[in-house]
């Protein structure tokens, strides 16, 4: 068994699952104690299927190494993963987040709200602008991930990327290289481009995988996908090119012109990428070029691109600065090693600070990862008020039946006590109605004067718009009088008013004033819900009078002025309007101004409403 203080370091590949198991020594120093690889088959680059493969790899592998470490860290494969290289103008550090989300809404091909998403500062170009490495994967996807390392009963403490895995494994075991190196990592369904310069990192995802080769193999030769991975594995290799011969055997010579086929595809997006490289983030010219990946230990593979981009080549070793178990076998390790760079970079994670720091985790996947971790305390929370609520209730349940007893001892006394309330309540409510008929006598005696300062007040009215009007005349004729008074008066009770639909004031239907311009049929106010010219109100709780109907007469002075008439009646409106007992929006004129009779005068009707109508 394992020490309980190694980790896992877990990289869930396209093609297979490397799991590397690692332990922090006393020296400080990450020392590798076991490791394993084991294919996926097809069914592993399956997005239907790959969750449940997964799972049952990691299960297999973990049953074969009886590990005791219970923390893992993971990587998510290339394929699932989008990276950019983005450029951001010189900001200040408090912006640089925000700018980086925008950058995130208008490069991620996905919605940020389906995404985990991160970013890493790598250094700035000589211009000041920041160079920054976007990293981006379906939340869908992490939750997978930790849905397998729960069922495996192990704890995930971060997911990376194989980018950045890569970078930290390179940078911690070569980082005495200076000058421009490349390293290309062949996956099975993508690769990783990255290049180092003094300090900067530069990383591009090729959509571009070694079970291409597979594939054409298998369709080629009609054989199974898994049938033709196990031959291409044994046999194949690529094919230099030039005038050679061709093997005999027809696997491997179908495999080979496949092979080369798909290096020329690579080679030509690598050369593209050290053209961008160059040109674009002002790169130098690669002077090394290192392989890692599954794919690239085929035959041949380091001379083709020796050959083809005029530089030395060599295999990526991700153990040159680890510390290796002597109980590891070396030469195993050795055939592998070059797989193994994002298992050490998610090893490197637990040692120090990385270069390039990354932690895809959901925030759905940490909030669940803390509730199992409750989960314990939560079950002997529940145990505890369970044993609480069962104590608690046979404590009510004595409690309970001395009560009964008590009640049936104090019901006689309780009846007594509510015949007591009943007829307390009897008088008390008799006493209620007198006070409210008292109260009433008393309303009446202090409104016993309201009347007459009403019509005191309308006299006043009167004389102030004769005053108004002859002085209006004056002007144009000496001597005039005016003279108005009131012919007709009639109180009406408002609550009857209101309660009657569309009754109309008198004065006839739909003729009420609007104090616009002219006058008569045609210039009523606007109709309300009973009709042209109504008067609605709001009902009171008792009846009130609070409207007053009035019929004016004037003498007609229609000879001085043609609408000298109609001013007398929009001037005994208005001042009426003035009036602090008239409401001064409901009082209005009503039906038409009558011409003038045989007697020399004129009437007209209005409509007085009271501000504070009299209750009866």
């Amino acid at each position: 068994m394992l020490n309980a203080k190694s980790f896992l370091a877990v990289d869930f590949g396209a093609g297979s699952l490397k799991l590397a198991t690692f332990e922090i020594n006393e020296a400080g120093i990450l020392c590798l104690k076991d490791f394993r690889l084991k294919s996926l088959g097809p069914e592993g680059a399956a997005e239907a299927t790959r969750e449940t493969v997964l799972l049952k790899v990691l299960r297999e592998i973990l049953a074969e190494t009886g590990a005791a470490a219970r923390n893992i860290n993971v990587c998510a494969p290339g394929f699932q993963v989008f990276s950019k290289f983005v450029k951001l103008p010189p900001v200040d550090a408090g912006k640089v987040t925000q700018i980086i989300q925008y950058e995130a809404q208008q490069n991620v091909p996905f919605p940020l709200a389906e995404v985990v998403w991160d970013y890493q500062i790598l250094g700035s170009s000589a211009t000041g602008e920041l160079e920054v490495l976007l990293v981006a994967i379906k939340s869908e996807i992490v939750e997978g991930l930790f849905r397998i390392a729960e069922e495996a009963k192990l704890r995930l403490q971060l997911c990376d990327v194989s980018p950045a895995a890569l970078c930290n494994a390179f940078r911690y075991n070569y980082g005495d290289l200076e000058d421009c190196t490349m390293l290309l990592d062949i996956g099975a369904k993508t690769s990783n481009l990255l290049f180092f310069e003094k300090g900067k990192v530069f990383s591009r995802s090729i959509s571009l995988g070694a079970n291409s080769i597979t594939q054409d193999f298998a369709n080629e030769a009609k054989l199974k996908f898994e049938v033709a991975e196990q031959i291409k594995i044994a046999e194949g290799f690529v094919s230099l090119g030039g005038a050679y011969e061709e093997p005999e055997n027809p696997n491997q010579a179908a495999i080979s012109k496949i092979a080369r086929q798909f290096m020329t595809k690579l080679h030509i997006q690598v050369n593209q990428t050290i053209q961008f490289y160059r040109g674009q983030m002002g790169g130098a010219a690669p002077l090394r070029l290192f392989l890692a990946g599954g794919a690239s230990i085929m035959p041949y593979t380091a001379q083709f691109f020796a050959e083809k981009l005029n530089a030395p080549v060599e295999y990526f070793n991700p153990f040159r600065n680890v510390q290796i178990d002597p109980a590891v076998n070396l030469e195993e390790l050795a055939r592998v090693a070059h797989s193994l760079g994002e298992a050490v970079g998610l090893g490197l994670r637990n040692l120090a600070n990385c270069p390039v720091e990354m932690n895809l985790m959901p925030e759905s996947t940490l909030r669940w990862r803390t509730f199992n971790e409750k989960k314990p305390y939560f079950t002997a929370t529940v145990f505890s008020l369970v044993a609480v609520a069962l104590a608690v209730g046979f404590l009510f349940e004595k409690l309970a039946k001395s009560k009964e007893t008590e009640i049936d001892r104090l019901k006689p006394e309780i009846q007594r006590m509510q015949e007591k309330a009943d007829r307390f309540n009897k008088i008390y409510g008799e006493v209620g109605a007198t006070r409210s008929e008292a109260d009433q006598v008393a309303a009446w005696m202090n409104d016993r004067y309201y009347w007459g300062n009403v019509l005191a007040d309308m006299r006043q009215v009167l004389i102030r718009a004769e005053n108004d009007v002859q002085k209006k005349l004056s002007a144009e004729k000496q001597g005039v009088q005016v003279g108005i008074w009131i012919e007709q008066l009639t109180s009406l009770a408002s609550t009857a008013l209101a309660n009657t639909p569309g009754m109309a004031v008198p004065g006839g239907p739909g003729m009420g004033y609007n104090n616009g311009p002219g006058y008569g049929p045609g210039y009523g106010s606007a109709p309300g819900p009973g009709g042209p010219g109504a008067v609605n109100a709001t009902s009171p709780q008792t009846n009130q009078v609070g409207i007053i109907t009035l019929v004016f007469r004037a003498v007609s002075l229609s000879s001085v002025d043609p609408a000298a008439n109609a001013d007398i009646a929009y001037t005994v409106e208005n001042n009426l309007q003035a009036s602090p007992y008239f409401d001064p929006k409901a009082t209005q004129l009503v039906g038409q101004i009558n011409a003038e009779d045989a007697s020399g005068t004129f009437t007209f009707g209005m409509t007085a409403v009271l501000k504070n109508p009299l209750n009866l």
